[in-house]
């Protein structure tokens, strides 16, 4: 469970963004929204398969501007 104490003379604003700062590091609403619905495990072999497929697309574009980079240098 995520806890703030408020310090002394601190503003509640202040609390409140340590607190949501907190909250969000500790993947408190990652996990409820993971646990909400039941998913197949077939359907998370195929989430997680679309997941990765996506990540190294996005690295091959960022190798593809690193190599543009370069070649427009020479």
């Amino acid at each position: 469970m995520v806890q703030v104490k408020v310090r002394e003379n601190e503003n509640l604003g202040r609390a409140l963004r340590r607190f949501k700062k907190k909250f969000e590091k500790e993947g408190v609403l990652k996990a409820i929204k993971k646990n909400s619905y039941y998913i197949k495990p077939t359907e998370k072999r195929r989430l997680k398969r679309a997941k990765a497929i996506k990540r190294l697309k996005k690295l091959e574009r960022k190798k593809e501007k690193i190599r543009e980079k370069r070649l427009r240098k020479r």
